[in-house]
């Protein structure tokens, strides 16, 4: 276990950097969130644009992540605010500090490499740790816990549905066995259990992969908070305020694509009937980003984690 005396600092690397800060055109006295703060790297960014008066309120829940990010942004005085809490919560804890809606909103779906990197966060099969997997890890079930309390079942259905696994259900029953034996504690227990069941298919890609993965994201509701973060864009966005979501997965992009394209559709009225139906004269929203903005070859050379954020942006109609 490694001891609090012994970690590494929350180190970094801001995927999409000058992306996703162009895509939101932050200006003098305009108001930002940042609802996945991680090191503060979009957010430090973000202000040094909207300077000298521009406003930004990070959010996250993991209180590394809040604190690394807090000394960061520290130069800006009280022009930075952080919270404690989920994304998909940014209308709410908007709200508790008098925040109704803002000139942009940004949210880097997913995890950090210092929750990666770390072993006692439990997130990779790479170092051993308790198999825990909590991006707060104040709260909340751990993988483990998850584990056992599922049936077989419910644990294969959740690794096909999040990890698109094809041998889910092999998987799903030796982690049952492992617990009932008392077997399976640690992220290498786990990592083990699945190499023992699983062929490697990919030269470059551990049979454990898509486990970790899918159990990471059950464990976080990662899917759930985007969901209520996207539910919540129409009412958080100021008339020609943006929102941008950077994904690194397909379940994560196929949903911010999808809810993009709703809210920018055309409903093909003439203005007098659409306003006779209650319907706006035009749509409410418009696509920034016809196509996803991935990395540069240049990004993935020196973070090979980059290479599968894509970044979508939508505005709000002025």
């Amino acid at each position: 276990m490694v001891s609090s005396a012994t970690r590494p600092p929350f180190a970094h690397e801001t995927v999409l950097l000058e992306e996703a800060v162009a895509a939101l055109q932050p200006r003098p006295g305009g108001l930002y969130c940042d609802g996945t703060l991680g090191g503060g790297g979009h957010a430090e960014r973000l202000l040094d644009a909207a300077s000298p008066d521009g406003r930004l309120v990070g959010i996250d829940r993991d209180p590394d992540a809040l604190a690394a990010a807090g000394a960061r942004l520290a130069r800006f005085g009280d022009r930075a605010t952080l919270l404690h809490g989920s994304f998909g919560d940014a209308k709410q804890l908007l709200a508790s500090i008098g925040v109704d809606a803002v000139d942009g909103l940004l949210v880097d779906v997913g995890v950090s490499s210092p929750q990666l990197d770390r072993a006692d966060r439990g997130f990779s099969f790479r170092h051993e740790g308790p198999l825990d997997m909590r991006m707060d890890p104040t709260s909340g079930e751990t993988a483990r816990e998850l584990c056992a309390r599922l049936s077989v079942d419910d644990l294969a259905d959740l690794i096909r549905r999040y990890g698109e696994e094809r041998y889910a259900g092999r998987i799903a029953r030796v982690i049952k066995e492992r617990i009932a034996a008392d077997q399976l504690h640690t992220t290498t227990e786990l990592a083990a259990a699945i190499a023992d069941v699983v062929p490697t298919r990919e030269r470059s890609k551990d049979p454990a992969t898509r486990t970790f993965q899918a159990l990471r994201i059950a464990v976080n509701d990662e899917l759930g908070e985007l969901e209520r973060l996207l539910d919540a864009i129409p009412s958080l966005l100021r008339p020609g305020g943006r929102a941008a979501v950077i994904s690194f997965h397909s379940l994560e992009d196929a949903m911010v694509k999808e809810r993009f394209r709703a809210l920018s559709k055309d409903h093909g009225l003439p203005a007098d009937i659409a306003a006779s139906m209650g319907l706006p004269p035009r749509p409410p929203f418009t696509i920034v980003t016809r196509k996803p903005v991935v990395p540069s070859e240049a990004e993935v050379a020196r973070n090979p984690r980059a290479r599968s954020a894509k970044l979508r942006a939508l505005e709000a109609v002025a």
